[in-house]
């Protein structure tokens, strides 16, 4: 039956997990039916927006039922007039301040990329930055001081001339001005102990930037291998580099940017590349669900990078991933959730895992690569492995495994400590 404390039951459906209204339906489940004036139902949706947020509900005449039905609410809590509900056995309750404040915390990290920001200004943006990603996204359009304001707004990176969060972490000329935290570490290990660092490097940046910088690391350091087909080379990254991207822009659009005091990591160790973003799956969303059920953290940076081409339809990173793992025949990768969420991909282990060698050498064959090893030891026995890499054009992770191989082989041995020693190729 209709009455004005229909909105609590709107309110307490909206900050549970949706559901739906019966009006012309008794207790006991019979239709006894309900005359609704068109006046009474614009009440109902009318009402619905005035809550705080704004509630969406749909109507629907089904024979003599009228049915409301309130989706969970992606904003919540909400409340009305008369404060906050929530639906709990079937029975319309108010919240209780511990309750509010605990729901106001666990989405606050979905509502932080939507934040007005007071402290930045319109010339806080960089037109530069603009400009380049409205090429990027084929939008026929030129940024200036007189339409960057209609250009963010369209975007909806503003409220009421103010700009969001969303907006300066992509576009402000200083991210770490108004964010210390939005970074991520780019580390390189000599094993797993992280003892000893090979290459290291902080991006502070906004959040394209921090993106493709995070690319070139990766670039960089992970191994390639060669085919021949044809009269042509294909060179192809011992992980996907479809894979390594989504797995990036995923770290980058789901992180919660709320969580001050850590970072995005991108690690790379002898055997594995690990990607975590602070901030598990979102509410609603399992390891198992992965890939079949998509919950968007930052919808407005989701949707930037998909304009820009770094991301495909939203909401299918995950598939992509796996799809492309599993094309290349490398094992599965891991996905783990916590207070972060992690990817892990397995590392081919050596060159003759995919019988090719890698891209760093302008041989065709391990071997050669070896031979060459043998003969920069033998001209200079205290060469050190940073002389090794320069020398060779392979990755530090490749000229390690080969020495190794080597000191297996029982063809060269180390004379003396790390520093201080010598290598001596032993005769056949």
């Amino acid at each position: 039956k209709y009455s004005p404390r229909i909105t609590e039951d709107i309110v307490g459906f909206a900050n549970s997990k949706g559901g739906y209204i019966l009006l012309g339906v008794n207790d006991k489940g019979e239709v006894v039916g309900n005359k609704i004036s068109n006046a009474q139902k614009a009440e109902i949706v009318n009402v619905a927006r005035n809550c705080s947020p704004s509630i969406n509900v749909k109507t629907e005449q089904v024979g003599k039922v009228l049915v409301l039905s309130i989706s969970e609410g992606e904003e919540q809590p909400y409340s009305c007039s008369g404060g906050y509900y929530k639906r709990l056995d079937g029975v319309t309750q108010k919240m209780s301040q511990k309750e509010i404040a605990g729901m106001f915390k666990t989405n606050a990290n979905a509502l932080f990329e939507k934040l007005t920001n007071n402290k930045a200004e319109l010339k806080d943006i960089s037109l530069e930055k603009v400009n380049s990603f409205l090429q990027t996204s084929s939008i026929d359009l030129v940024a200036s001081r007189k339409n960057v304001l209609e250009i963010l707004s369209s975007l909806k990176l503003t409220e009421n001339g103010k700009l969001n969060n969303a907006a300066l972490l992509m576009f402000a000329k200083d991210v770490g001005k108004f964010f210390l935290h939005s970074q991520i570490s780019l580390l390189l290990f000599k094993d797993h102990d992280k003892v000893e660092f090979l290459d290291r490097k902080q991006l502070r940046a906004d959040l394209l930037t921090q993106f493709n910088e995070t690319i070139i690391f990766l670039e960089k350091h992970l191994n390639r291998r060669s085919k021949i087909v044809g009269t042509d080379r294909i060179d192809t990254y011992e992980v996907p580099i479809e894979a390594f991207r989504e797995a990036v822009a995923n770290a980058i659009i789901h992180r919660d940017y709320s969580i001050q005091g850590t970072d995005i990591t991108v690690e790379i160790y002898p055997d594995t590349l690990e990607i975590s973003n602070p901030g598990g799956l979102m509410k609603g969303v399992t390891i198992k669900g992965l890939g079949k059920k998509s919950v968007r953290r930052n919808e407005l940076i989701s949707d930037l990078f998909h304009r820009m081409h770094k991301i495909e339809r939203i909401g299918t990173g995950i598939q992509r991933i796996q799809k492309a793992v599993k094309a290349a025949g490398l094992q599965k990768p891991k996905f783990e959730s916590d207070f972060f969420f992690t990817t892990t991909f397995y590392l081919p282990q050596g060159p003759e895992t995919t019988g090719k060698t890698y891209l760093g050498t302008v041989e065709k064959t391990v071997e050669k690569t070896v031979e060459k090893i043998l003969a920069l030891l033998k001209e200079n026995p205290t060469a050190t492995q940073e002389e090794l890499v320069i020398k060779l054009g392979l990755t530090r992770r490749g000229v390690e495994w080969n020495l190794k191989k080597l000191k297996e082989e029982k063809r060269i041995k180390r004379i003396g400590p790390d520093k201080g020693g010598h290598w001596e190729v032993v005769k056949k």
